[in-house]
């Protein structure tokens, strides 16, 4: 199956689990692609079959700036015939702990691709496995 990976990440977090779900994908003999959603148009989206989306949340349970533009044009995308997830790294120190997951997760689902799983929140403030997480979503999202 042919997946994009879209990512934004400030601190490093969340391109690593981008760069993480890629290749536990890859190694399943998935066909991945990767892209900062900076350098990515929304359009793009529909030549691929799945579509994961991440991104780390700003302030008080804002999408940050670097995804603005994309996230508009998201926002009027028809992604009917698409599948998808999403991921996000997180502090749960805050009131709105990783909202940028809920976020693009209602935007794919209005646009209507069909969401494969409840998208995975990776706490940053705790000691976890990150390889052990994005197996897991890896996992959900194969079957």
């Amino acid at each position: 199956m042919n997946t994009i990976i879209v990512y934004t990440s400030m601190t490093g977090n969340t391109e690593l689990i981008a760069r993480t779900l890629a290749k536990q994908l890859t190694n399943f003999g998935e066909n991945v692609e990767i892209k900062d959603a900076i350098d990515t148009y929304a359009d793009e989206l529909s030549s691929f079959e799945r579509i994961l989306i991440g991104s780390y949340t700003w302030g008080d349970g804002d999408l940050p700036d670097e995804l603005l533009d994309f996230y508009d044009e998201l926002k009027t995308t028809d992604l009917s015939s698409n599948i998808g997830a999403v991921f996000g790294a997180g502090d749960s120190s805050y009131q709105h702990f990783a909202r940028a997951v809920d976020l693009l997760e209602d935007t794919l689902t209005q646009q209507g691709c069909s969401i494969l799983q409840k998208g995975l929140k990776i706490d940053q403030s705790k000691d976890l496995d990150l390889q052990e997480e994005c197996l897991a979503f890896t996992l959900k999202l194969l079957k």
